[in-house]
């Protein structure tokens, strides 16, 4: 199954959820899309540790005691905001991917995009790194998410390969591995330096490890 059909997979897979939630669990589903919302908000406006159940309860207009009726901590709702945030980015990957320029240019704009709620992305790599410990509350939703965008990433480098698209002695799985760990790094550096430039980095490596057709480096339009 190549990549983009693979998230068309997954979209459908996802729709089908929805649809389940329709009728008696349609309210529930509502109400828990408006909490995640005021929290994104309430996180990105306040940070983690600023945030507070009760002010999330009252953006999503809903009692502190509902609140829990539906997520029973702030670190479920830490959760809930990151996958849904992961959610959209995996299927507008979809859509746009194969409408833009470039896949660079899609994950460019993704990262200009995280940079606009730098406290979201700065929650995300503290959860990340503490997620890695197995009895971590949400270590299963990292190790299910860190393993579908890898899978996706190492099919599309294999498609890119198969037309002669990869650094001679690169791998589609290797070429993956560094992907994710220079798109990962180059987050984690601009946290620390704001005024970073990511961009023309991440730009450079699709460079290094991609080639055009005719085994030149790739001359995508650039970011």
């Amino acid at each position: 199954m190549t990549a983009h059909r693979r998230v068309r997979s997954t979209a459908r897979g996802r729709d089908v959820e929805r649809a389940k939630r329709r009728g008696p669990y349609a309210k529930t589903a509502a109400r828990r899309a408006d909490i995640v919302r005021a929290a994104r908000d309430s996180f990105a406006e306040h940070g983690y540790a600023g945030a507070s159940l009760r002010d999330i309860a009252k953006r999503a207009d809903i009692t502190h005691a509902g609140l829990l009726h539906h997520f029973q901590s702030k670190d479920e709702l830490l959760t809930a905001v990151l996958a849904h945030r992961d959610d959209e980015e995996w299927e507008r990957s979809f859509v746009e991917i194969n409408r833009m320029d470039s896949p660079r240019r899609y994950l460019a704009e993704t990262l200009i995009q995280h940079q606009k709620t730098p406290e979201l992305m700065r929650l995300w790599a503290e959860l990340a790194a503490s997620a890695s410990r197995p009895d971590h509350p949400a270590h299963a939703e990292f190790v299910s998410r860190n393993e579908r965008v890898r899978s996706f990433t190492a099919e599309a480098m294999r498609e890119r390969a198969a037309q002669g698209g990869l650094s001679e002695g690169l791998d589609p799985d290797s070429a993956a591995a560094l992907f994710l760990a220079v798109l990962h790094g180059l987050q984690l550096q601009w946290l620390l330096s704001p005024d970073l430039d990511i961009i023309t980095p991440l730009d450079r490596f699709f460079d290094l490890i991609l080639l055009s057709g005719d085994g030149q480096p790739s001359a995508e339009t650039p970011a």
